[in-house]
């Protein structure tokens, strides 16, 4: 399998994670290109992907924005510790869901733990990287970013 039909498969994969991880209604964007450095502006779940392709999966969003998806499916408002430790098992429902995705696709993927990274971050040393936006009904915006490291 090749390598544009590798990432069309993660961006159908990550479309579908989030329609079944996430209660509320998801708007999900074109993707697009993303050029180093990549910047996150407050919050975001970081986690590598490992197997037939290599490289990284971030969400990117805001502590605002993670609480209240969090909300959402808990009843309950989320902050500090608890909203961090939310936010990593997000992306672990999104990206595990994801790897699933992909199996079923011939496309065999691993995820490592979740790096949860709170501030202003630049993220530099990537092949190259994709873009998905995407609106969370009554919430708000989120981005969700490819880093692809090597085509194996």
């Amino acid at each position: 399998m090749n390598a544009s039909k590798h990432i069309q498969t993660i961006l159908n994969g990550t479309i579908h994670s989030l329609k079944t991880i996430l209660p509320m209604n998801i708007d999900v964007k074109s993707p697009s290109i993303a050029n180093e450095p990549y910047e996150q502006k407050e919050m975001g779940v970081l986690i590598g992907l490992v197997g037939d392709l290599k490289g990284r999966i971030i969400i990117d969003g805001s502590p605002e924005i993670f609480g209240a998806v969090g909300s959402g499916m808990f009843g309950m408002p989320l902050e500090g510790p608890m909203l961090e430790s939310f936010t990593g098992e997000l992306g672990n429902m999104i990206a595990g869901n994801l790897c699933t995705f992909t199996g079923q696709n011939d496309l065999e993927l691993d995820i490592t733990p979740p790096t949860v990274m709170v501030g202003h971050t630049k993220l530099f040393g990537f092949q190259q990287a994709f873009k998905l936006p995407a609106t969370i009904e009554g919430i708000g915006d989120i981005c969700i970013l490819y880093t692809i490291d090597d085509e194996n």
